[in-house]
């Protein structure tokens, strides 16, 4: 199997990422046979502390991703703060400080979006809870290219706007809750 066909899990999460985030990646087992790739925002001049807290918290190892990253299954790449993260080929990650895509960088659009050319129908893309719209026309770029679009329930989101803005750019996605989006990735390993 050549890295461009083997795909990916690509998270976006804005405004409550931390506690749905707890719900998800803490729970997925040690075999799970996917890269797992994580945009947050993140104030540009702080640190992140993403990467340690979920290593700390997971079976699989978070590391916060850097230019040239390969990508690997069983591994969660947290973007860091005020780059985008983009999948280069299929087996590494790219980080870009161009322009901010609706105030954010990184931006959950431009990593989804090169997930899409990337993978095509081998991306999975996951839009959480948030504040504004980034990772809506990712999302609807992933489910253009084949691949699976899934939005966290807006009603369980700390924050909806995030759903919502994904669930109206790409309808066809499946809106499940944090309990719903951990067993659609378990289903993935049986």
């Amino acid at each position: 199997m050549t890295g461009a066909r083997r795909g990916a899990v690509m998270i976006g999460a804005s405004a409550g990422a931390l506690e749905v985030l707890s719900l998800i990646l803490p729970r997925l087992e040690s075999d799970f046979p996917l890269p797992v790739v994580v945009v947050v925002h993140v104030p540009p001049d702080r640190r992140s502390v993403l990467a340690a807290i979920f290593d700390a918290k997971c079976r699989l190892r978070a590391i916060e991703a850097e230019d040239k990253e390969p990508l690997a299954a069983g591994v969660i790449c947290f973007a860091p703060p005020d780059y985008h993260l983009l999948i280069e080929d299929g087996d590494t990650i790219a980080l870009s400080n161009e322009d901010q895509v609706l105030f954010s960088r990184p931006s959950i659009d431009v990593a989804f979006e090169s997930a899409a050319d990337v993978w095509g129908d081998a991306a999975i893309g996951i839009v959480l809870t948030g504040a504004n719209q980034d990772g809506a026309m990712g999302l609807k770029a992933i489910a253009a290219a084949g691949g699976t679009a899934i939005v966290q329930d807006p009603g369980e989101a700390y924050a909806r706007a995030m759903p919502e803005a994904a669930i109206a750019a790409c309808p066809e996605a499946l809106v499940l809750n944090a309990d719903g989006i951990l067993s659609y990735l378990q289903s993935i390993i049986r």
